[in-house]
């Protein structure tokens, strides 16, 4: 049952959840370029400082508590707002990039980009839907996500405020170099010249890469288990970025599945169906928080099979949910018969001293009434 369970999860990560929040980034960041509203720089240092804020703040917004429908909803604005930071953000680097980089350039970001990441163990930041799904059923889900250096705001401000400052300004943009040099080098060698057959191939290679990974996920597990050290951090290194070719394939493929097929006659059309629709389809399905592109996770950090343990979990997380409100009204029943035990025998011991355990007066009276003579003597 646990192995259907998991490989349930990974069909719905990798064949509805990840095909749904990519329509939802490839319209919004097609109606940007449409538009054209805003100047580019703007458009990143807004975004930018945006989701500086966000992460800033990331704390004190899961502290404070909002009970019921009301902090549903919140979450909810909360989740679409800090997804378009992150939509914009991305968009107006990989602009600024394009305008700036020949391919010569290009591959050196990616290199350079690659090395440093693996040299600050944050490669798994690269990753994305197929693998990873966050659901927004608990706040801390929603609102906490970890840091390059993990500092709390409880701790010295400065700190907190420098780390927020380095996830967000320096790891975030060697995520943008990256994935930004990865995808312009598929657009470049991937068949340029047949645009439905490179959309076919990216599809193809992205989910082959997802399944062989999915599938040496037992293996993995034993090595990162056994192993430790340079050799450890280099096979889960490896793997990760394995795991990223297929994200990466994976994301293009929809992405240009949208450029070809979905309404291409009527591009406003196209592009707030892709905003709206798929937004609301996550947050039906309880998966709009797998939306945002945040936070720094770094490599071979958990102990043991954690560390390449991909955290798709979708149904899992609803039986568990379900047998925990279980388990806690099971534990409510049993407290409460245990109370009403305690009731009888109270009712029992007033019974034996000759007092009606009904008579609403009975407290009232002094312990000496229900105490034989020779009791009280002592």
């Amino acid at each position: 049952m646990d192995r259907v369970i998991t490989v349930v999860d990974i069909l719905i990560s990798s064949f509805i959840v990840t095909p749904l929040l990519i329509c939802f980034w490839w319209g919004t960041w097609s109606f940007q370029i449409y538009s054209n509203a805003f100047p580019i720089l703007w458009s990143l240092y807004i975004s930018t400082g945006l989701v500086f804020v966000f992460t800033l703040l990331r704390e004190p917004l899961y502290e404070k508590r909002m009970p019921g429908v009301v902090g549903l909803l919140i979450a909810r604005i909360y989740i679409y707002a800090f997804a378009l930071c992150c939509i914009t953000q991305f968009y107006a680097a990989f602009t600024i990039l394009d305008r700036l980089m020949d391919v010569r350039m290009t591959i050196i970001s990616v290199v350079i980009g690659v090395f440093l990441m693996s040299y600050l163990r944050s490669l798994g930041t690269l990753l994305g839907p197929p693998y990873f799904l966050f659901l927004d059923h608990k706040r801390k889900t929603v609102f906490i996500y970890p840091t390059m250096f993990q500092k709390g705001s409880t701790g010295n401000f400065w700190f907190y405020l420098l780390d927020c400052v380095f996830s967000v300004c320096i790891i975030g943009m060697l995520v943008v170099f990256v994935w930004r040099g990865c995808w312009t080098l598929l657009d470049i060698f991937l068949c340029p010249d047949n645009m439905v057959l490179s959309t076919w191939m990216s599809l193809g290679i992205g989910y082959t890469i997802v399944g062989i990974t999915f599938a040496l996920q037992p293996p993995m597990k034993y090595l990162a288990n056994e192993l430790s050290g340079i050799s450890r951090m280099l096979i889960v290194d490896t793997y990760l970025l394995f795991s990223f070719c297929g994200t990466v394939n994976v994301w293009r493929g929809v992405w240009k599945f949208q450029d070809i097929y979905f309404f291409p006659e009527n591009p406003a059309l196209s592009y707030a169906l892709s905003h709206f629709v798929p937004f609301l389809l996550l947050v039906l399905i309880n998966s709009s928080n797998s939306i945002l592109v945040r936070g720094v996770y770094i490599d071979g950090e958990e102990a043991g099979a954690q560390c390449v343990d991909f955290p798709c979990y979708y149904l899992r997380l609803i039986f568990q949910s379900k047998r925990k409100e279980k388990i806690i009204r099971e534990a409510e029943k049993m407290k409460g018969a245990e109370k009403v035990e305690q009731r009888l025998s109270e009712g029992e011991v007033l019974i034996q001293v000759g007092v009606n355990p009904n008579e609403p007066s009975w407290k009232n009276k002094s312990i000496n009434n229900f105490c034989s003579p020779e009791v009280n003597q002592h």
